[in-house]
């Protein structure tokens, strides 16, 4: 019965580091045939080989190998960085070159925070909770910000980059109501995975979201642009690349998403 329960957990381990890390699983797997034929004994031997072979493989060995699969690792500056470094913990800081490419050229004159990428390898591989996230062509950006005093600042409102929105005004044509009255629960559900709010006395920055935004759109290589309805009308967007998600995604109010044309 005890090897019967140990086996769940490491299948159980294995399915939740393949789902969130992607190599997670492998590098469990690979971490428990070490720990076995290491015959030195000593307290959290198994976890200790875990996260060195893990931070090994994320640092050094994916970011070496990602590019025979068509991706690599977004090229961080003093203008580009994650939101979270669980984005880069969790190796879901990979694009493919021409994404890279975009992301050096809207930076240059702008601190932006990325969010979610994709995974190293593999397309189709999905990136959850994301429906799209898994060909190297899509990223998430962070909304920018703005102190009461109106300075620009590269903070984020959540720990995670989402769940905290900037909502339909009550003038506004709400359509997170809308897509939750046909029955689309999930509609709004990142609200559930801000892993902390933070930085409440920040503002949305108009002037400074309408300019990237527009910035990304002129970019030839851009296909879409995702962003909810009720900020598109605010911000006075006009460009055909901007697009309705649908309401089987989540809400847009929270981050912007961007994808560049299938190569």
């Amino acid at each position: 019965m005890r090897k019967v329960f140990k086996f769940i957990i490491i299948i159980s381990l294995f399915v939740f580091l393949t789902i969130t890390t992607q190599i997670g699983g492998l590098i469990l797997l690979l971490s428990l045939f070490i720990s076995a034929k290491w015959k030195t004994h000593f307290k959290f031997k198994k976890m200790t080989v875990f996260t060195t072979v893990y931070l090994l493989s994320t640092y050094i060995i994916i970011p070496v190998l990602a590019p025979m699969f068509g991706r690599q690792k977004i090229q961080t500056t003093n203008n580009l960085k994650p939101a979270t470094y669980m984005t880069v913990l969790l190796n879901r800081n990979y694009v493919k070159p021409q994404l890279n490419n975009v992301l050096q050229q809207i930076s240059k004159n702008r601190q932006i925070r990325f969010l979610d990428a994709n995974f190293p390898f593999i397309n189709k591989f999905p990136l959850l909770p994301h429906l799209s996230h898994n060909d190297g062509n899509k990223i998430d950006l962070s909304f920018i910000y703005e102190k009461q005093n109106g300075e620009i600042t590269d903070l984020t409102k959540s720990t995670s980059g989402y769940g905290v929105f900037e909502s339909p005004r009550k003038s506004e044509f709400d359509q997170i109501s809308e897509c939750k009255k046909l029955g689309y629960f999930q509609y709004d559900y990142p609200k559930y995975l801000t892993f902390g709010k933070k930085n409440s006395e920040l503002k949305f920055s108009e002037t400074e979201n309408k300019k990237l935004i527009n910035e990304i759109v002129n970019n030839n290589l851009i296909d879409k642009v995702f962003i909810e309805p009720h900020l598109v009308k605010r911000l006075n967007l006009k460009n055909d690349k901007i697009r309705y998600h649908g309401c089987r995604a989540v809400r847009h109010d929270d981050h912007i998403h961007i994808q560049i044309k299938n190569n």
